[in-house]
């Protein structure tokens, strides 16, 4: 289907087309084309798995529809959310600690500032895990450092389970609460819910700093 086929389905079915500029737009639309397919918790749960490591959208934008679709599985759906999410922790922590022979060879990065990292993650790492576990902070760009900064495993998995678990069973209880109105509030206001998510995301990391 063309970009042409795209705007025409669009327009025949009342809805406003889609800008060819809106890649994010695009991306939550085929992740929500999940919702309807018979292997929609499949897919939850690689979305949930994968986002924890490198893909973009977070699970929250299938895991809402699911929950509104099926809301008697929404507590399952959450879990499922949940344990594919740290599973997929699990692999961004490896490729970040796998990642640490290969830093070294990058002009700038030294040994000194690999140790610094991990003192401070040895500090602090549950906080900050946690907080990107719970908030929209990139998941991922804290999996990856901590596996860098070698953070214990144990409180790895820990920070990660309690904050993926606390994040994803609010959105389904929310989903579950609100019912069918929440697709057209989120249709309607994308943009402005988009411009909150940035802000959000921006204002987690300068926690962090404010943090550090």
């Amino acid at each position: 289907m063309t970009a042409t086929d795209d705007l025409a389905a669009d327009a025949s079915s009342g809805t406003p087309p889609v800008p060819r500029w809106a890649i994010h737009r695009r991306l939550y639309d085929w992740v929500l084309s999940f919702a309807h397919r018979p292997h929609a918790t499949t897919a939850l749960f690689l979305l949930s798995f994968a986002e924890s490591s490198f893909f973009p959208i977070p699970p929250d934008v299938l895991l809402g529809p699911l929950c509104l679709g099926n809301r008697a599985k929404s507590i399952w759906f959450a879990t499922v959310t949940t344990v594919a999410s740290v599973l997929g922790a699990l692999i961004g922590y490896l490729l970040g600690y796998a990642m640490i022979e290969v830093a070294l060879l990058i002009p700038g990065i030294t040994q000194e500032l690999v140790d610094k990292l991990a003192s401070e993650f040895a500090l602090r790492g549950d906080l900050y895990v946690f907080i990107a576990a719970l908030t929209p902070i990139p998941f991922k760009l804290l999996t990856i450092t901590a596996g860098f900064a070698q953070m214990h495993l144990g409180i790895f998995v820990v920070a990660c389970l309690v904050g993926r678990a606390a994040r994803f069973y609010a959105v389904a209880l929310v989903f579950w609460l609100i019912g069918p109105r929440a697709l057209p509030f989120i249709d309607r206001y994308f943009n402005v819910l988009s411009l909150v998510f940035v802000i959000l995301l921006v204002g987690g990391f300068v926690v962090l700093k404010w943090l550090h």
